[in-house]
């Protein structure tokens, strides 16, 4: 059973312990309850005392239990465990009626992550009196609920849910009744569920979680907890890359040498083209990021490049992404532009408030404001590990606010028509369990997912997996352009921005930069549906390409683009201009293609061009000769209505080759045209 945490509070509980902070990403594995369980000692500092000053000061009177109690006390607040618990179980046993030191104890086990005791001293507080300390039951019922034992959970909410006087437990109660409800049902209809190890090139002895892959799915980031002597915690977190073998194998994992550093970096994801990567850094003990790298708040969200094999160096989002608050486990969406991560706010006993925003870039390369996501995602409990799959329709996140099988559960959510999302479906049991599930990664095809999960029988600790989803939390598989940008005269990779639009709504689709060393690029193709490509660099003419792709074609498809520098005579066949047939009349789709070109134009003022007008075979010659005028004029028009010199165009009818027209930088008398 998967047991990934990542929970900031659990982090800084950590810490406060045993000395031990990593970043925002981290994966912890400890029951849901002990992000509530911080509370617990406030509660009983103020209650206790305030029982003892009654006239009996304690519930009973046996001086010698008294005595071993207030031993036990003044040990836990020295963190002292082996003698609390020496201590405090004495007084226990010295009285079964004794219910302070029960109290005790079971903070103490929860704690030190020890369930099982921490279980059964509260079955004797609540048997004792359950009136005394009503937060004993809520506990109680969370243990309960995390070793599956959902029957005697639901009886104990239900006991809190009654005597507790505390609007947010009587809440919490409520929301764990549900969640009983829902996993005793769960178990009876499980899911398909058979995770297989990613095998030893990816999985250590270490830990490995928060996996990531590209669009076609053959590069593989992830997370991994390594020991190491220089850094202030003994242990931290660094970014791994494997890539995937002929045989289907993952190869050895390489450590990211340019991003990696001795403090933590985690939760990371990757651009769908693999040369982008945004993730989690956070502040130290001493409140620094590390040598020359500066941060807003306790976790913030930085960005690096991949330029051939190696990585930029890292730098910070900055606001308004980034804030004074806690930023963490980013997603980012297919077009590259759209940025899912999870926003807290930072409290003296931990992190609070995890809810997902969304920001998007701007034409400026600047991000929008962040948007928090609505109720149907966001709940008053915590959300973490969000991915935005990429179809750019369907988002899993991790959530412990929402009825499931106790703890964080994982669910998936669809974009409506009108941009909101739909409400969340829980993936199920035995996906989800009663501990604290997460962290799932869901491939391009919608059906393959990747895990962590400490399961019997791995490398070692977290080891990462794969399984096939359950048909009803599946995501609409994606496909990929893979290509190759170059300049068309000497062969040299050429570093362009390429787009993928929608050419019913004219909608950025997705975009990548093709690798300025390389020139290969990488971007998704949603299936059943038709794009224009378009691939633009400096000094060169657009390239231009229509996809029309259906939904059972095939998943990747492999584009060489190459790219005419502007120079007289060079023509570019426009291959997104439409026409209803036999008019002259643009349709809608056209823009999208017309617009570059008029983007191009704009940014190359000596250009001038000739529209070359073409038609198909059908009709007489005569007439498709003047069909072919009008159109040539028609896109002449369009250029001219977005602010270009009617001078610099000619619009001419050409033979009959296609419905595309067609556009080439051309000389005027001596004066060649293009750039001067």
């Amino acid at each position: 059973m998967m047991k990934l945490s990542g929970s900031p509070a659990k982090a800084l509980w950590q810490r406060r312990v045993v000395g031990c902070q990593l970043s925002g990403g981290v994966v912890l594995r400890r029951a849901s309850w002990f992000f509530r369980v911080l509370g617990l000692a406030a509660y009983c500092a103020c209650l206790l005392p305030a029982a003892q000053a009654q006239s009996a000061k304690f519930t009973i009177e046996n001086k010698r239990a008294i005595k071993f109690y207030e031993s036990g006390a003044e040990c836990m607040r020295l963190q002292n465990w082996s003698c609390a618990e020496s201590q405090l179980s004495k007084a226990a046993e010295e009285d079964p009626k004794f219910i302070e030191p029960r109290i005790y104890l079971g903070e103490m086990y929860e704690q030190r992550d020890m369930p099982k005791e921490a279980r059964a001293v509260y079955e004797e507080v609540v048997a004792i009196n359950p009136k005394f300390f009503p937060p004993a039951a809520l506990h109680l019922a969370d243990l309960e609920s995390a070793a599956g034992d959902y029957a005697a959970a639901r009886a104990h909410y239900a006991m809190a849910k009654e005597m507790d006087t505390d609007p947010q437990r009587r809440k919490r109660a409520a929301l764990g009744m549900a969640t009983c409800d829902f996993a005793a049902e769960a178990i009876q209809h499980p899911v398909p569920y058979d995770p297989i190890n990613l095998g030893p090139g990816v999985n250590t002895a270490d830990a490995e979680y928060f996996p990531c892959v590209t669009a076609d799915d053959s590069t593989l980031m992830f997370t991994r907890l390594v020991k190491d002597v220089t850094s202030q915690y003994g242990k931290q977190e660094d970014f791994y890359v494997s890539h995937k073998m002929r045989d289907g194998s993952w190869g050895t994992a390489k450590p990211i040498t340019s991003v990696n550093t001795t403090d933590n970096e985690g939760a990371g994801t990757l651009t769908p083209d693999g040369r982008f990567i945004v993730f989690t850094k956070c502040a130290g003990i001493d409140g620094t990021y590390g040598k020359g790298v500066k941060g807003m708040g306790s976790c913030d969200l930085f960005i690096s490049r991949r330029i051939g094999d190696r990585w930029t160096k890292p730098e910070n989002l900055g606001p308004p992404v980034n804030t004074r608050d806690w930023e963490s486990q980013p997603s980012m969406g297919s077009d590259g532009r759209t940025l899912y991560f999870i926003r807290a706010s930072k409290a003296p006993d931990g992190v609070k408030g995890m809810d997902i925003y969304v920001t998007k870039m701007g034409d400026d390369g600047a991000f929008s404001k962040p948007e928090r996501l609505g109720d149907n995602v966001n709940t008053a409990g915590q959300e973490q590990s969000v991915q935005i799959h990429p179809d750019g329709k369907t988002l899993y996140f991790s959530s412990d606010g929402l009825p499931g099988m106790g703890g964080a559960d994982i669910f998936v959510s669809r974009m409506q028509p009108d941009g909101s999302w739909g409400n969340a479906m829980n993936l199920g049991y035995p996906i989800n369990s009663g501990g604290e599930d997460n962290s799932v990664l869901v491939g391009p095809d919608g059906q393959l997912a990747y895990i962590g999960s400490d399961r019997p029988g791995g490398q070692g600790d977290l080891d990462l997996y794969r399984f096939e989803l359950p048909e009803a939390a599946r995501a609409t598989a994606v496909g990929y352009i893979h290509g190759k940008v170059t300049d068309r005269t000497t062969g040299k990779a050429v570093e362009a921005d390429v787009e993928l639009y929608d050419v019913t709504s004219g909608k950025l689709a997705t975009a990548a930069y093709s690798d300025p060393q390389t020139g290969e690029f990488l971007v998704c193709l949603p299936r059943g549906q038709e794009y224009a490509l378009n691939a633009s660099a400096e000094g060169y003419l657009f390239y231009s390409k229509n996809y029309s792709v259906a939904q059972s074609e095939a998943t990747g498809a492999d584009l060489d683009v190459k790219l005419n520098p502007i120079t007289a005579g060079q023509t570019i066949e426009l291959r997104n201009i439409f026409f209803e047939t036999a008019s002259f009349d643009l349709l809608p789709k056209s823009t999208v293609e017309l617009d570059n070109l008029a983007r191009m134009l704009g940014a190359n003022k000596d250009m001038r061009i000739e529209v070359g007008g073409h038609t198909d075979n059908v009709g007489n010659d005569a007439a498709n000769q003047k069909l072919s005028e009008q159109r040539a004029n028609a896109v002449r028009e369009f250029l001219i209505a977005k602010g270009i010199d009617g001078t610099r165009i000619v619009a001419k009818a050409t033979a009959k080759r296609s419905l595309s027209p067609r556009t080439k930088p051309r000389k005027a008398g001596r004066k060649t045209a293009g750039r001067r």
